[in-house]
């Protein structure tokens, strides 16, 4: 009783997503459960490429109170309770390919994860989820501000409370939870200082829309700078407690 326009346009959609990311990366073939998911994923939308709004609309019926996305505060608590913190070379390293996509199946479904003992599947997880996010965290319409502003830790910041709430709240926890892994006493153990964690983060906030090599290279530095600046500089303390 599905109108075909329906499928049409979500395989349009996909097909769109796969011409720019590539199939299905890992060397497990998919498994039943995720062949049955994808099925399903016409009518139950995967918190994975959607947009921020979407997502806090999936989640109002079993998380009413959230003001943030629940894949984001899950994933983070996970690389945590993981010692993410402790650990070498976290965000740099990826996670299993084949336990990242595991982790995502379950994820997607509302799982919580169990058994988990790497914090780098996690943490290759989250990164996947910031980066593919139908807009990307900071809406390109605040792209120019940013790569303009990224040496301005003042400037900057303004623009971060320029930003619509959910982008705000999202990306101000993220600084937050970045944070974190900055203190000197993480740096020594993990090798991932403020500019590395820059580094590895910025394309996932950002994305420039130019087809340039040469300015891709150029805004590349710009926006690293702009997340170390952030990272540095922005007062994240009234995320306190927010879920």
């Amino acid at each position: 009783g599905v109108a075909i326009s329906t499928y049409a346009k979500y395989c349009y959609n996909k097909l769109q997503k796969a011409a720019l990311t590539g199939a299905k990366k890992g060397l497990k073939k998919p498994n039943i459960e995720e062949i049955r998911h994808a099925k399903n994923a016409v009518f139950n939308p995967s918190m994975f490429g959607s947009s921020l709004q979407d997502i806090i609309t999936m989640q109002k019926e079993r998380y009413p109170d959230r003001q943030l996305p629940w894949v984001q505060t899950r994933l983070s608590e996970e690389v945590l309770a993981l010692n993410g913190d402790q650990t070498e070379g976290i965000f740099r390293v990826p996670g299993d390919i084949d336990e990242v996509n595991a982790l995502k199946l379950q994820v997607d479904q509302w799982k919580i994860p169990t058994g988990l003992e790497d914090p780098h599947v996690p943490a290759s997880l989250l990164k996947l989820w910031y980066r593919e996010l139908e807009e990307p965290l900071i809406p390109h319409e605040f792209y120019e501000q940013c790569i303009s502003h990224y040496e301005n830790p003042e400037a900057a910041i303004a623009v971060v409370h320029s930003l619509p709430r959910i982008n705000k709240m999202v990306l101000c926890y993220l600084i937050r939870f970045l944070q974190v892994f900055v203190q000197p006493a993480n740096v020594a153990v993990t090798k991932m200082d403020v500019n590395n964690l820059a580094m590895v983060m910025a394309p996932n906030c950002l994305r420039c829309q130019s087809d340039d090599p040469r300015i891709i290279f150029e805004n590349t530095r710009k926006e690293m700078s702009f997340i170390r600046v952030l990272i540095q500089h922005l007062d994240t303390s009234f995320m306190e407690g927010v879920l």
